[in-house]
């Protein structure tokens, strides 16, 4: 499994979906789940950067797997996911800054039909707020945002929440876009002040 694990990771990096050291991936299987450890590059993942921990509660392993191992956690008990992906991709992160609301409504026809909206949560890194609101969100949608942190997407097995991942992002990157032309049509944009 961590070959699958290693797989996704080098295609989120590859694609620009996050920095090789921001985010984590997890898989279910049965009562434990195996998480990236802390520290690990994803697009470097071998078996010794792939950490073996409970799903019902804290143990040994949980001191070298990736800090957000209790969201991981709260995510497989609380819904149907069997796969799971966190990264700091770069549009939802700076939408999620911009947007004071609670969620985000795809502007793009693909978007909106596949995702519908994406909620906004807040919580600190590996917090138990930030576990209750993911797991919350996810019980009822494919990906959600966490507020100035990333994403995090489920599924059925990894390609899924790859695919939702991916989806996720592209609706933030047009939503910034159609944000930033509306902007500067009005003659807000700080790049006009620069002659950009």
């Amino acid at each position: 499994m961590w070959r699958e694990i290693s797989k996704f990771g080098r295609k989120l990096v590859a694609y620009g979906l996050t920095g090789s050291h921001f985010g984590n991936i997890s898989v279910r299987t049965g009562d434990n789940l195996l998480i990236t450890r802390s520290g690990s590059m994803l697009d470097e993942i071998d078996q010794h950067m792939v950490a073996e921990c409970s799903l019902y509660h804290e143990d040994c392993f949980d001191t070298i797997a990736s800090s957000e191992t209790i969201v991981h956690r709260r995510i497989y008990t609380q819904t149907s996911a069997l796969a799971v992906i966190h990264v700091h991709s770069p549009f939802a992160v700076a939408l999620s800054l911009l947007c004071a609301d609670e969620h985000l409504v795809p502007q793009d026809t693909e978007s909106r039909y596949f995702l519908h909206r994406i909620p906004i949560v807040s919580g600190g890194v590996g917090s138990a707020e930030l576990a209750d609101g993911v797991a919350g969100a996810l019980s009822r949608h494919k990906a959600v945002i966490a507020r100035g942190h990333g994403t995090f997407a489920a599924g059925k097995i990894l390609e899924e929440a790859y695919v939702n991942t991916c989806s996720v992002e592209h609706a933030c990157r047009v939503q910034y876009y159609c944000w930033l032309y509306h902007l500067s049509s009005q003659g807000n944009s700080p790049f006009l002040e620069n002659g950009i």
